[in-house]
């Protein structure tokens, strides 16, 4: 007889996620089809943004090396010795046998989800926060916790939210700081940092620190701020977090790590069920690996040309709201690093609403501060990583068009 009975493949719960685009994610495609005039402000691939050539580093790709396969779970060990070396550069003592290679950051969070949750168990990470970490958390079956990054103090942790937050959720088993954080540009200080390691060994809690930004400081107070999490001294089992993606502006090698410290005894389990992890994917390409030292020992110019970008389309922006003069609505966020600036505008229209008059008035695209979990309403959010005459272009029509109202 005919299929009328059967039923279809079932589908993991994991993955039920709402793909409506939403009002911004409408008006965005929308915008980028419309007008080849448009500015895209939320653009942060850095192979589209015009900086250094980095043909020499991806052309450390073709070591001749790479046409054999001898997989290594936790890394080849030059390129876990090149990581070493970089943050010894960075004056953090790192020992290459507590490197962990995987294919990306978002890998290097799944891993360690695995690692340390069963599923239902709880991890607690900052807000503002990345929105992908929902769906990586998702995918593990692990729920998250936010805790609050307070605003008006540039955005500092919320020590005290965050233990009550901690006591409230006994099933959680990670922390995530991000450093600085993503998109508020708020560096973690030296006192935070021991009270997250101090909270986090009394409530056997692992903390996890994503640095995909470190080498990008640019607010005044960032020389007083922690360097790194790698090599600091602590009693917390830490993980911490970085890659090539934003080390060498190379997010399509596909090559990211994780630093593992913390009493030794703990540490070193830790690291012997991540090599069965690893073993268990070898998703780290060979070819990646091979070209970790030439790449990791040559960037040190093209992150100068990062942030010598990031500064000059700050001052960009300063020097545009400055321009309106002293009745100028707009106010922007004091950040400490990373690429991204926040930007305070009128409350008179919803998120959304600005994101389409700029588009139709401005031919400026933004993000709306709501996409990563900016409660407060006339947040925007906008990339310093544009070629600097194009940023001062968008971000002066920008102003004039939040300015006007």
């Amino acid at each position: 007889m005919g299929g009328s009975g059967q039923r279809g493949p079932s589908f993991s719960r994991r993955t039920g996620w709402c793909r409506d685009l939403g009002r911004f994610g409408l008006l965005s495609r929308e915008a980028r089809r419309g007008s080849k005039a448009l500015i895209d402000l939320t653009e942060s691939n850095p192979t589209r943004c015009g900086l250094l050539d980095t043909a020499p580093l991806v052309a450390s790709l073709g070591d001749r090396r790479g046409t054999c396969y001898d997989p290594a779970p936790l890394g080849l060990p030059e390129a876990r010795a090149a990581v070493a070396r970089y943050y010894r550069q960075r004056g953090a003592e790192v020992s290459a046998e507590r490197v962990v290679l995987t294919s990306s950051s978002s890998e290097s969070y799944s891993w360690l989800f695995k690692l340390l949750c069963d599923p239902g168990d709880r991890v607690l990470v900052p807000q503002p926060s990345y929105p992908l970490l929902p769906y990586l958390a998702d995918l593990e079956s692990v729920e998250l916790v936010s805790y609050r990054l307070i605003r008006d103090e540039g955005w500092r942790i919320d020590l005290e939210a965050l233990r009550t937050v901690v006591d409230d959720h006994p099933e959680a088993r990670a922390l995530v700081a991000v450093h600085p954080a993503n998109p508020t540009g708020s560096l973690v200080r030296p006192s935070e940092a021991q009270a997250l390691d101090r909270l986090a060994r009394q409530r056997g809690l692992a903390l996890i620190v994503d640095e995909v930004f470190i080498d990008y400081p640019h607010g005044a107070g960032a020389p007083s701020h922690l360097p790194s999490f790698a090599g600091q001294s602590g009693e917390a089992l830490r993980f911490v977090l970085s890659g090539l993606s934003k080390v060498a502006l190379l997010p399509q090698i596909k090559l990211g790590w994780m630093v593992i410290d913390g009493p030794p005894a703990v540490a070193t389990e830790a690291l012997g069920r991540l090599e069965v992890i690893a073993d268990s994917y070898l998703s780290v390409s060979t070819a990646a690996q091979l070209a970790a030292a030439p790449v990791l020992d040559r960037v040190g110019e093209l992150q100068d040309d990062v942030r010598g970008r990031l500064l000059q389309n700050l001052s960009a922006l300063d020097s545009a709201i400055a321009a309106r003069g002293p009745g100028c609505p707009l106010r922007r966020l004091p950040s400490d690093g990373g690429w991204y600036s926040l930007i305070e505008v009128p409350r008179s229209r919803s998120d959304d609403d600005w994101v389409a008059r700029l588009v139709e008035q401005a031919q400026v695209l933004t993000h709306p501060g709501y996409l990563f979990d900016i409660e407060q309403a006339g947040t925007m959010v906008v990339s310093l990583l544009l070629e600097p005459a194009v940023f001062e272009s968008a971000i002066g029509r920008a102003v004039a068009c939040w300015s006007e109202g």
